[in-house]
């Protein structure tokens, strides 16, 4: 990587929100100085019809300019567009992507999952020195796991389970039904199972150290820390107990999303599936080999990935 310091531009689309990040990477440090989010729900709906809506394009493209404005007005050297789960899913992908080479002038970069998986990796673990750690990326359409020592990649998986996708399958009933929620449950710990599996024959476990990254993960933790507004600060780097996190995740599967949105630190737009990403964090850490009591909380995920990806040599 050059020292040379350069301004990039990292978006990140997925199927719950589209985030940009503008920032300038000198050598292995970056100084950030946009970072922004909409909620667009790109992916509503993919799940079942396997088709972007006409109103979900319509939403990201808005969020999408507003974003190419902030662009322009600082001037970055490189934009990088990914998208992640929906576009994968969907049939009408290249109408997507046409539309935001459009606005851009870039041609979107559709993420396989695993390549998802590895920007998640070196966006939540490069301000971090540990040895061999697990990080979890709980997004809208799916959930990554790597498992890596430094920024070597030994193993990882991404599963097709999300806050949004398990929603609409799952958890229709406001609040959620005890039924759903087993229903939902069932679905997690059949899909872990063989993960489980995987980690054990790779030779793995028991892992010792995990990081969670997204909006489901910071959220959880924000629960779990009582805060009175949402405070990337404290969020970020926080070391909170399973056995607390786990208390965070079924409190938020019970209430309503009426009761959830109150919470003040809650995005409106997280408040109707934050159910579903709060169980999958829970069966995470019920399920997988931990050796670990504590969960280390990131701000830095797969959008401070793409960024570092884009002045990679």
């Amino acid at each position: 990587m050059s020292d040379q310091r350069t301004r990039v531009a990292a978006i990140d689309c997925g199927t719950n929100s589209i985030r940009l990040l503008i920032t300038d990477v000198e050598g292995r440090s970056k100084t950030d100085l946009v970072r922004e989010m909409r909620v667009v729900r790109l992916g509503a709906g993919v799940d079942v019809s396997g088709h972007l809506s006409g109103a979900a394009i319509d939403r990201t493209l808005q969020a999408t300019r507003e974003y190419a404005e902030l662009i322009a007005m600082f001037g970055a050297d490189d934009v990088r567009f990914c998208a992640t789960s929906a576009v994968r899913d969907a049939d009408n992908a290249t109408e997507f992507e046409d539309a935001v080479e459009g606005i851009l002038g870039v041609r979107p970069i559709v993420l396989a999952g695993l390549d998802e998986a590895r920007a998640s990796f070196l966006g939540a673990t490069r301000d971090l020195e540990r040895a061999r750690t697990l990080v979890v990326d709980i997004g809208g359409g799916s959930t990554e796991l790597v498992v890596g020592s430094g920024e070597e990649i030994e193993w990882s998986v991404s599963l097709d389970v999300g806050s949004v996708r398990l929603t609409e399958r799952y958890l229709a009933s406001d609040p959620v039904s005890v039924a759903e929620v087993t229903d939902c449950m069932n679905h997690l710990d059949s899909v872990l199972a063989p993960v489980v599996d995987q980690i054990t024959a790779a030779r793995l476990s028991p892992l010792g150290s995990i990081v969670g990254v997204a909006g489901t993960i910071t959220t959880v933790a924000a629960h779990s820390l009582a805060l009175p507004s949402y405070d990337s600060g404290r969020i970020h780097g926080a070391v909170l107990a399973l056995d607390d996190v786990r208390v965070a995740c079924l409190s938020l599967v019970q209430m309503s999303v009426a009761d959830r949105r109150a919470l003040p630190f809650m995005h409106p737009g997280r408040a109707d599936v934050i159910g579903a990403g709060a169980l999958i964090l829970d069966r995470l850490i019920d399920l997988l080999p931990l050796d670990t009591e504590t969960l280390v909380v990131s701000e830095h995920d797969i959008l401070d990935g793409i960024a570092w990806d884009i002045v990679a040599v």
